[in-house]
């Protein structure tokens, strides 16, 4: 049975550019390969999500232009509910500027544009969407005051809250402690705790320490190494799958938006990791953000092969 998910977050168009390698500051390359794909880490999180069988309701901002419209239109091809998309009319949709080089790891500047202008208002507005999911996924491309606000509705209804603390940047005491699953990467793990996640033992130390700071779970995603998961229900690593990366731009949102559907479906903990990892290996054998998110049909079929 799906998942009724509500994702508050960002919405971009990515312009990408293909390279053998990241240029140097200073330094120009010549002879990439352009490409553009809709993307955000919070329509990342919503299509991916959506895509794994959830139901989605996507609460966002985006200019009245070509790119917000785009949006829009791949928004509802992919099933999701947008009446809480507003088109902003003074700022313009978001860009990110991506370049990936030949071995899938990416460099990122983003504009946030109309994303800077989500507000609590307009969280508010959507509270009755917000009460009746079974989650509630974030991410950081939007105001902290904003964030906090939809985790404080969601909270108030016992609601889970996803948040996926990226862009880094440190977080209240008061935010960490409506979360129910925080997913930072190493980097974001580091920044929130000052331990430097480089294996088992030091997630471990990390995730005890967001734990402490009141965060009900914690999973720290280590790329190929998969992800290091601390809970009540379970403790331990969740290995990855190997595959060939070609971009690894949105495997992160991939993976939380699965891991939302995942839950909502009260699959076990563990579980849920994995459905998530594979759909996150599956997104970076692909290039672009959105364009890389699996279907649930394609996540099944890999995680059949894999026992």
């Amino acid at each position: 049975m799906a998942g009724s998910i509500v994702v508050v977050g960002s919405s971009n168009t990515d312009m990408i550019l293909q390279m053998d390698r990241i240029p140097r500051p200073g330094e120009t390359i010549l002879g990439g390969r352009f490409s553009m794909a809709a993307g955000g880490k919070g329509a990342n999180q919503a299509v991916g999500a959506a895509r794994a069988g959830g139901n989605v309701l996507f609460l966002a901002r985006v200019g009245n232009d070509l790119f917000g419209h785009q949006a829009l239109d791949g928004f509802r091809r992919d099933g999701i509910d947008v009446r809480h998309v507003i088109q902003d009319e003074e700022e313009p949709s978001g860009v990110a500027l991506i370049f990936v080089a030949a071995g899938g790891e990416n460099s990122i500047g983003v504009a946030s544009g109309a994303n800077r202008r989500l507000s609590p208002t307009d969280v508010q507005r959507a509270s009755g969407a917000i009460a009746e999911a079974d989650a509630l996924v974030m991410q950081l491309e939007t105001p902290l005051e904003t964030v906090q606000k939809a985790a404080e509705i969601a909270a108030a209804e016992h609601v889970r809250v996803i948040l996926n603390p990226a862009p880094a940047q440190p977080l209240s005491g008061p935010l960490l402690r409506l979360v129910t699953i925080l997913t930072p990467n190493e980097s974001e793990a580091e920044l929130l705790t000052g331990v430097a996640v480089t294996d088992e033992s030091s997630a471990k130390t990390a995730a005890d320490a967001l734990r402490r700071q009141g965060v009900g779970t914690v999973i720290i995603t280590l790329g190929s190494r998969g992800a290091f998961v601390s809970s009540e229900e379970f403790t331990g690593s969740v290995p990855a799958f190997d595959v060939q990366a070609v971009d690894t731009t949105a495997a992160g949102d991939v993976f939380n938006g699965a891991l939302a559907v995942a839950l909502a479906e009260r699959q076990p903990l563990r579980s849920a990791v994995r459905f998530a990892s594979a759909a996150a290996a599956l997104s970076v054998t692909k290039l672009g953000a959105q364009p890389s998110a699996p279907s649930r049909a394609d996540i099944e079929s890999f995680l059949k092969g894999r026992g």
